[in-house]
């Protein structure tokens, strides 16, 4: 820190004065002396940094996000489909029970003023065997009914009149003698639904 000279500028000469009163071994001390100060006196000098704090930096910028913001969704502007239109009313006036339409060869169950089942396809009476067109009651139901004046089978035979007029099982393509031919299932259907006492309409 001072004027003083450095350590590495010490200049120690090796040189030993051997006086008279000296013999060699006392000259070999001095010099091994001498050696042993030079070896202590080495010149090691250690330079220290008062700043070891390495500089930061002022331009650092900030770490981008790791989240991006969720696109934006536009409400959908698809209107649902409108509901179905509801049937057309039936022809007959009547809210529960079974409605005839000679005209159009159709026919329905009613429940509560509502179409419960149908339209079925029917087919009715032939000319002098027509079916009678009104209001009539259920009378009596046979599963397994046979027609003895006619010879035939009538499944599922649904009666509405004392003249044996019925709902049953038969055939869609040729006229009857009075009854409502139905297909199997819609004959079966009729003879499920329909209780004694209900209303079967029949309109032209």
């Amino acid at each position: 820190m001072g004027g003083g000279p450095s350590c590495c500028n010490l200049s120690i000469s090796p040189v030993v004065y051997v006086g008279k009163g000296c013999n060699r071994g006392c000259a070999m001390g001095k010099l091994l002396l001498v050696v042993a100060l030079l070896s202590v006196a080495g010149c090691t000098q250690q330079v220290v940094h008062a700043d070891t704090q390495p500089p930061t930096s002022s331009t650092s910028s900030a770490a981008p996000s790791s989240s991006s913001a969720a696109p934006s969704v536009e409400p959908s502007t698809t209107t649902p489909p409108p509901p179905p239109p509801p049937p057309p009313p039936t022809p007959c006036d009547i809210t529960d029970g079974a409605c005839v339409q000679l005209s159009t060869n159709q026919t329905w169950l009613l429940r509560g003023n509502k179409i419960a089942h149908g339209p079925f396809p029917i087919t009715s009476g032939m000319p002098g065997y027509n079916t009678p067109i009104g209001k009539f009651p259920v009378l009596r139901k046979v599963k397994d009914e046979w027609s003895k004046p006619y010879n035939g089978p009538m499944p599922y035979s649904t009666y509405f009149t004392h003249s044996g007029i019925a709902f049953h099982e038969g055939s869609l393509t040729q006229p009857s003698h009075g009854c409502i031919h139905l297909a199997r299932g819609a004959a079966a259907t009729y003879f499920s639904e329909l209780s004694i006492g209900e209303t079967v309409q029949v309109v032209a």
